[in-house]
């Protein structure tokens, strides 16, 4: 996997969080798309690596799936809940 060169973008907020929950949990990002998918998310690899590297939008139920799929609140990811 390639390492980001630039900067976070402003499109999202939880990007970065999503990130280090994944890598936190040991979770790939393919077995991550998978478990998205049981959530009932299907987004493509280049869109959840635009959604990490804060380069795209996020839609509120994919911030609901998100957070399932990682089994966190949706507190956590938007930054509401202090990190544990």
């Amino acid at each position: 996997m390639k390492h980001r060169k630039d900067p976070p973008g402003d499109k999202n907020i939880i990007g970065t969080r999503v990130v280090a929950i994944r890598k936190a949990k040991k979770m790939k990002q393919k077995d991550f798309l998978a478990r998205l998918q049981t959530f009932g998310l299907d987004i493509s690899p280049t869109s959840l690596s635009r959604l990490e590297g804060q380069y795209r939008l996020v839609q509120d139920y994919e911030v609901v799936a998100i957070a399932k799929a990682l089994d966190v609140s949706v507190g956590k990811l938007l930054g509401g809940e202090a990190e544990e």
